[in-house]
């Protein structure tokens, strides 16, 4: 077998399996309100999240495009594959450390970080778009303090009109539309972070010289859609049980203001070719959706130690894809 192409499969198959554990390391931040309030049984839940990521896996590629062509020109780089490789590595070994630790961190903080350290341990700071690079993680920032500050507005709004209903029917009704929401947010999961894996499997074609541009063939999505899809279905209850219960407890009307708001913003992100975290968005939304709740409710020292990971997440990352590179070739 031709050494390239067996280099250029390997990179595919750690893609599909990145994908795959984004799919039950991050699921667990959409379908996670839905399950704590038994809205949804976990299998129903799960199903239904390995569906909708994947229809919504299918039907948008400027994620994709973002992050293969913002950070760096695949095409100018002579160890593309390489670098490819090395971030992949470095991206797979760090969601599996949090999700063994069930801490909810950021699959896209950690591709986009292991990228960005590959390509300068392996091509050099000059082959960094700065610009770009800046550009997504200022999406990545802005993000959780937009979804924070959603889920405390329709929270307090949500509390305004139910105020004089008793808490037992609101919660029964709300608990039958946060089957809605929960689809939604996995829909929209699926819409955003499903093209990250099709972004790097496209910018190792573009490298290896086997497609002339960025444009994501049908192939690579339906492959990045199958592979979420059936990460979804292994689920992740460490996470879930972080986000569902250690950080306030939840009742439905809270995991509907929740996911709404999250959901949202994801979903306009992916409108804008902007790759975002379902992680920070979710879980921002809870915090804030506990704030407008009661602030006391909130448990700040678990959020406290998540936001910490979000930061770290990104500078980890980049250090670990460098030191594979440097390892491997």
């Amino acid at each position: 077998m031709d050494t390239s192409l067996f280099v250029l499969g390997l990179v595919i198959f750690l893609a599909l399996a990145f994908d795959f554990i984004n799919g039950f390391h991050d699921t667990a931040n959409a379908i996670a309100t839905s399950v704590s309030t038994r809205a949804l049984t976990p299998r129903t839940a799960i199903v239904m999240a390995a569906s909708m990521n994947f229809i919504g896996a299918l039907m948008f590629t400027g994620v994709a495009k973002k992050i293969g062509g913002s950070i760096t020109d695949p095409a100018q780089l002579d160890n593309g594959i390489e670098i490819v490789i090395a971030t992949l590595i470095a991206a797979i070994i760090w969601n599996l450390a949090t999700w063994w630790f069930g801490i909810p961190s950021s699959s896209s903080h950690a591709l986009i970080g292991a990228l960005a350290g590959a390509v300068f341990v392996g091509a050099g700071s000059d082959h960094i778009k700065w610009g770009g690079f800046k550009d997504i993680v200022l999406g990545l920032v802005l993000s959780p303090l937009i979804a924070f500050a959603i889920g405390y507005v329709v929270m307090t709004i949500l509390k305004w009109i139910f105020a004089k209903h008793s808490p037992h029917t609101v919660n029964k009704g709300f608990r039958s539309m946060q089957i809605l929401t929960a689809a939604f947010q996995a829909f929209t999961h699926g819409t955003n972070d499903a093209q990250k894996a099709m972004g790097i499997i496209t910018f190792a074609l573009v490298t290896s010289g086997n497609l002339e541009s960025m444009e994501v063939p049908l192939w690579v999505k339906i492959s990045a859609a199958t592979a979420m899809a059936l990460g979804t279905s292994v689920g992740g209850w460490k996470i879930i049980k972080t986000m569902g219960t250690k950080i306030f407890k939840i009742e439905p009307i809270n995991g509907f203001a929740a996911d709404i708001s999250a959901a949202s913003v994801i979903f306009s992100a992916t409108l804008l070719h902007l790759p975002v975290s379902t992680t920070h968005a979710i879980t921002s939304a809870i915090l804030g959706v506990g704030s407008a709740k009661r602030f006391s409710a909130v448990k700040w020292g678990v959020a406290g130690r998540i936001v910490v990971t979000w930061f770290i997440t990104i500078p980890i990352s980049a250090v670990l894809a460098g030191l594979i590179f440097k390892i491997l070739f």
